[in-house]
């Protein structure tokens, strides 16, 4: 298992109550925020048993829906549906966007 997927469970964790909260302002945004959250997962989990190409895409895609989440966290505070992201959540997000991008693009992220 990668050390990385038990760190992206934790974040699906810790968004899920604040998804929740931007459900009373916008239920499009807060369901956006919970399937691309829970597709980071999803796809971490598939990449984890799949080889060659079909594991960087895997990957790619993971790195995409967090990026997606990531974003919507963003907006979510910038309309005031939150406050802004504590600073463990935001380490955690960057490490987890990091990560999926070394193993999206294993040979740039070597140069």
């Amino acid at each position: 298992m990668l050390n990385i997927y038990p760190v992206i469970l934790s974040f699906v964790a810790e968004v899920a109550p604040l998804t929740a909260r931007i459900g009373h302002h916008d239920a499009d945004l807060a369901r956006q925020l919970r399937r691309a959250s829970s597709a980071v997962a999803l796809n971490t989990a598939e990449g984890m048993h799949a080889r060659g190409r079909s594991r960087m895409h895997c990957y790619s895609i993971a790195l995409r829906e967090m990026r997606e989440s990531y974003s919507a966290l963003e907006v979510s505070v910038l309309l005031r549906y939150l406050p802004p992201l504590d600073a463990a959540l935001e380490d955690r997000i960057q490490h987890i966007l990091a990560t999926l991008y070394r193993l999206s693009f294993p040979r740039q992220a070597a140069r």
